[in-house]
């Protein structure tokens, strides 16, 4: 009852925060181009949530915040199977909960949330329904391109297992997810490797992910290699393979090895347990370390603003680009300016705040250190971070 207690104190302090977070974020142009140049699943829920709880911030990011909070009691669920010790599940979500990936993916408008959560939600079913979980296969083939990595890492286990037909059944369907969605290997090396490394660092910091990366090549080597793992390791390697030749995007590789978080967890423990207490020092200081890389990295996120005091070019934030937008929409709106003409990133995300194209006015932005007098300036604390000219047009 205690640790019950506990972990729904963590999801109502983690959905605080995040509720907080998200009311202060603009929409990126990756994410508004989601919403009206794509189509598909996520779109259709994000189209969804707008309508019934309005054209807000809030309403963009709410089907995003639901897969987070679906997602910790999923992973919950799921370690079960991996940590009998009711303390340590609690550890392993809170160190869910603080990984930078998953907290900019439950704020987000992107497709790593929900592949989190329909990853966690296959294997939780996996455990308790095998049926429903094929079934949940067949599903996902037609709805995210995302999926492949799914089907291909149960091709290889089921192959393995000597279980042909499941086998044919998730080749049959990384065929059909393949043909909606695509898959493109350029033809010369790129040398993307090491960004790729980087990039999972920064989502896992390095110790987590160097440590994610060890245990996957330890089971290996020992044999202890169950379903999750198949499908963790072949998105890890796919993901490593196809960096040396292309850049890759992250998010599409990044959630399955957030859900091989419970193996990681497993060994773990079972090599701090094993060992007598005069020698489980080296384990405590990774375990300190690792959290407190974790506190850090989250207490960036949540304060990424503050950041603008301290940065000589406010571009440099890794928020920038979900800044901006919001209040320059409102400073055209206070001018009576409802439409205008800038470049294709800024319009579609000023028309998520009301603001259309046409060739009424000119938006133009300008570069931070230009001398000239702006007359549109977007700061925080006196920093500015934003400046453009908006120009009427001469349409006679």
């Amino acid at each position: 009852m205690k640790y019950k207690l506990i972990l729904l104190l963590i999801v109502v302090m983690d959905v605080g925060i995040l509720f907080f977070e998200s009311s202060r974020l603009s929409i990126s142009s990756s994410e508004a181009y989601l919403l009206y140049n794509e189509t598909g699943f996520l779109q259709w829920m994000i189209l969804s949530s707008l309508k019934l709880f309005g054209h807000n911030d809030f309403a963009l990011r709410l089907p995003f915040l639901f897969f987070h909070i679906c997602s910790i009691f999923l992973m919950y669920q799921l370690s079960k199977e991996y940590l009998p010790n009711e303390r340590n599940r609690i550890w392993l979500l809170v160190a869910f909960i603080l990984l930078p990936g998953v907290v900019s993916s439950a704020v987000i408008v992107s497709h790593a949330g929900f592949l989190i959560f329909a990853l966690l939600l296959f294997f939780y079913m996996s455990k308790i329904n095998i049926k429903f979980a094929h079934v949940l296969l067949f599903t996902y083939a037609f709805i995210d391109g995302g999926f492949s990595y799914l089907f291909l890492g149960l091709f290889i286990y089921y192959i393995t297992h000597k279980k042909n037909y499941l086998a044919l059944y998730n080749l049959v369907l990384y065929g059909v997810n393949i043909y909606l969605y695509g898959f493109t290997i350029h033809g010369y090396p790129r040398g993307h490797f090491l960004d790729t490394i980087g990039l999972y660092s920064a989502i896992f910091t390095p110790i987590i992910f160097i440590y994610i990366s060890y245990v996957l090549y330890r089971r290996y080597l020992t044999g202890q290699k169950d379903k999750l793992y198949y499908v963790a390791a072949t998105a890890l390697v796919f993901s490593l393979l196809t960096s040396f030749r292309q850049k890759i995007d992250i998010e599409e590789f990044a959630p399955y090895l957030i859900i091989a978080l419970p193996l990681a967890a497993q060994t773990f423990a079972s090599s701090y347990r094993v060992r007598l207490k005069q020698h489980r020092k080296g384990y405590r200081t990774i375990f300190i370390v690792a959290f407190a890389l974790l506190i850090l990295n989250t207490l960036v996120v949540f304060f990424n603003k503050e950041l603008y005091l301290i940065l000589d070019d406010p571009k440099k934030n890794f928020v920038y680009n979900n800044d901006i937008a919001k209040e320059l929409a409102k400073e055209l709106q206070s001018r009576g300016i409802k439409c205008l003409h800038t470049d294709k990133k800024m319009q579609r995300r000023l028309r998520f705040y009301g603001i259309e194209k046409c060739d009424g006015y000119l938006l133009e932005e300008l570069p931070l250190q230009s001398k000239k007098e702006p007359n549109v300036t977007i700061r925080y604390k006196e920093i500015p971070l934003y400046k453009a000219d908006v120009t009427k047009l001469n349409n006679k």
